[in-house]
């Protein structure tokens, strides 16, 4: 069983409303539960299984959800990375584990997602990242995951299937929970705002276009 080792806790899962009580939304809405009690590793599979029981969506979801894919591919190869790379001081290595597995995680059911839906996957890109040590590393994560909260905001609206919307919704939580546990690393705020912004898909690839190689 996988279970968190950050120290911190990930209790939002739970409350989650989902609209409807239909196998598909009963289904996902048992998995978020499963999150908050046994973790964000167990909700992957359960997730994918409602993904699969849906009907085809049409292509602006699938365009959305490889969107999305591309920014999880990002972020997971930057943390695997990081650990192959970087002297992480204290627990931070564990904090940069758990959020590499987390964005893995992401990474296979937005795959299994998007097949199950009748589309194509798109490849992961070549990335490229400029850091050189655990400070620079720590600041760049701060950026990636603070457009990926943005990014996940900015396109939720976008979504038609509701059940889809629910599932962008319990990942976004993650990636704002992993916004803050690195900002609380770098001495910042964990929550500076009341309200987080929404980016254009533009904006967001605007922002990711320096790392990802052509």
């Amino acid at each position: 069983m996988s279970q968190n080792t950050t120290g911190y806790a990930e209790p939002g899962l739970a409350s989650i409303e989902i609209e409807g009580m239909t196998r598909e939304s009963f289904l996902i809405k048992s998995a978020l539960a499963a999150g908050a009690v046994y973790g964000v590793g167990m909700v992957g599979p359960f997730v994918r299984q409602a993904f699969a029981a849906e009907a085809p969506s049409d292509a602006g979801d699938i365009k959305i959800l490889n969107f999305a894919l591309t920014l999880e591919y990002l972020e997971a190869a930057f943390y695997k990375e990081g650990l192959g790379k970087v002297k992480f001081t204290g627990g931070t290595k564990a904090v940069i584990t758990e959020i590499g597995a987390n964005e893995n995680e992401h990474v296979s059911t937005l795959i299994s997602t998007i097949k199950g839906l009748g589309g194509t996957p798109v490849t992961a890109p070549g990335v490229m990242f400029p850091y050189k040590d655990e400070k620079s590393f720590l600041m760049l994560a701060q950026v990636f995951e603070d457009t990926g909260v943005s990014a996940y905001n900015g396109a939720g609206p976008a979504i038609k299937n509701k059940d889809l919307l629910a599932a962008a919704g319990s990942i976004v939580q993650i990636e704002a929970r992993h916004a803050a546990r690195i900002r609380l690393i770098n001495g910042e705020l964990p929550a500076p705002e009341a309200f987080d912004k929404a980016l254009t898909t533009d904006a967001v690839l605007a922002a990711v276009k320096p790392f990802i190689k052509a």
